[in-house]
């Protein structure tokens, strides 16, 4: 099975910064790419998405604060993120979809806590 790894969080106090990484190997072509979290007592929810062609999207609570991007050739995805606030604090999760047929895959999750 395809394995992603997620490395780049910890602990910073608000208004810090943060960038993630995900990344797979091995011969895979991915389509979509994204960034998912899920805080204590919360539901998972879409952070981030950007697609092959580098169309994103983003949740409206990160929208100006957060990027996406991702380089193809080392089928990694990133998730720069500025201004962050206590209500960033969550396990961040990679995901990678492939298309015809579709599959997803699902990192491990590294965690983001935002304090003083």
């Amino acid at each position: 099975q395809v394995q992603l790894v997620e490395s780049g969080g910890g602990l910073v106090q608000p208004g810090g910064s943060l960038r993630l990484s995900c990344a797979t190997s091995g011969s895979i072509f991915i389509n979509d790419m994204g960034w998912y979290r899920q805080a204590p007592g919360a539901q998972r929810e879409l952070v981030a998405g950007i697609t092959r062609r580098g169309t994103t999207n983003y949740a409206d609570s990160v929208r100006g604060r957060f990027t996406i991007s991702r380089d193809n050739a080392r089928n990694t995805v990133f998730l720069q993120m500025n201004g962050l606030k206590p209500e960033d604090t969550a396990v961040y999760v990679c995901k990678m979809t492939t298309n015809l047929p579709r599959r997803d895959y699902w990192g491990q999750g590294t965690q983001v806590t935002v304090s003083s």
